[in-house]
């Protein structure tokens, strides 16, 4: 294995730029800062060219493509991914031709054995591809995963759900992606036994330096430093424990009830989570998701084995693998219940009507067209008055 760090008080030394024309695909997984690299890659879309460097999905994040790579399901309710998506990408990609080029999503990671990353690699640069891991500690990723696991309807407790990954075998229940994503080692290998060690890149991102990962994508594609820069999405943030408790009984119900899948993605994803994440900040007072002492340890003794798996592979490793085993600072327990605040309820209780109410804007250019998070409330008051009126007038 080459490694690149050093001591954990010590930057990491920036690693010299890719080949030019290297097709970088980046294929997280989730909960690794994939989000701010593909806001901060998207926003400076026009300024890479004069780099060599191409960002050529039309898209932040091009996750119906990387999903229909995959042949995995949408998220609940969504639209269902397809091969045109797929189809669209790999054109986008092979429009840039022979200039370096990169393409991120985390979905390829639930790419599950290597004839599928085989076909992907084949199709998205061929011998040209080159292959970047990104990996938090799990024991930090594992809160995380499990608030948006809940996000998309998962009805498990936080606890229960642990026991399942950590002490149930086959670790499968109820959310089987999760160790297809985060078993860092064998997602390393099946990528790795497609392109060779020697094409693949493990990022080790370290929490206390937040702007590191910017970085290292900007070395490795030969761009100026601070060229990339964080994009501000409050929509991106994790739910603190009483708004995904508030969301996960919302979600038994939802399913004890028999709702379309597609009502859910409207009105619950997209309408109340989303406003109660733009329109609500936590305070310091919120109680956030605590894993229990017991899982903590047992994520980070198998972070441990996956990094010395890692190694073995022959992978190319920038930054301290040590850290993927780090044990998170305990933090004193907050005082009080985990009780939603009245306003944060209202907020999503807004943005579940909001969505409910919103009709298309209808313009000559389909990108004019406003979510209902950019409406204001007074626009909404009026739809909504004008559909209840129209209702009345056929009664």
């Amino acid at each position: 294995m080459e490694t690149d760090c050093t001591r954990d008080d010590a930057p990491v030394k920036r690693p010299d730029p890719l080949p030019a024309g290297t097709r970088l695909l980046h294929i997280g997984p989730h909960k690794t800062g994939t989000t701010s690299i593909q806001g901060a890659l998207f926003a400076a879309k026009d300024q890479l060219p004069a780099h060599g460097v191409e960002f050529p999905a039309h898209t932040r994040h091009p996750m119906e493509a990387a999903l229909a790579a995959c042949a995995r399901p949408a998220m609940m309710g969504d639209i269902v991914p397809t091969d045109g998506h797929w189809t669209k990408l790999v054109k986008q990609v092979e429009a840039v031709g022979r200039r370096t080029s990169v393409v991120s999503s985390e979905f390829f990671a639930d790419a599950e054995d290597e004839a599928t990353v085989a076909r992907i690699v084949g199709q998205l640069g061929g011998d040209r591809a080159h292959i970047l891991v990104t990996l938090r500690p799990l024991a930090k990723i594992m809160p995380s995963q499990w608030q948006q696991y809940v996000q998309n309807g998962l009805r498990m407790g936080y606890e229960d759900w642990l026991r399942h990954m950590l002490r149930k075998a086959p670790y499968e229940q109820p959310t089987p992606s999760f160790w297809r994503r985060h078993g860092h080692d064998r997602l390393v290998e099946r990528w790795a036994a497609v392109v060779g060690p020697e094409r693949v890149t493990v990022v080790v991102v370290d929490d206390r330096d937040r702007d590191g990962l910017m970085r290292t994508f900007e070395a490795l594609l030969g761009l100026p430093e601070n060229l990339l820069q964080p994009v501000p999405d409050t929509a991106n943030r994790s739910l603190t424990l009483a708004e995904t408790e508030m969301l996960r009984n919302l979600n038994k119900e939802f399913r004890g009830n028999g709702l379309p899948d597609e009502l859910y993605s409207k009105l619950v994803r997209n309408g109340a989570v989303m406003h109660m994440k733009n329109a609500c900040s936590p305070s310091p007072q919120d109680v956030k998701i605590s894993t229990p002492a017991w899982a903590v340890e047992a994520a980070a003794a198998r972070a441990a084995e996956m990094a010395e798996r890692i190694a073995r592979t022959g992978v190319r490793v920038l930054g301290n693998p040590a850290l993927l085993s780090a044990v998170p600072t305990s933090r004193p327990p907050a005082s009080g219940e985990a009780r939603i605040a009245p306003e944060v309820a209202a907020q999503a209780l807004y943005g579940a009507l909001a969505a409910a109410a919103e009709a298309p804007v209808r313009h000559a250019n389909p990108a004019k067209a406003r979510t209902v998070h950019q409406t204001s409330s007074k626009e909404l008051v009026k739809v909504l008055g004008h559909r209840c009126l129209k209702k009345l007038r056929r009664h």
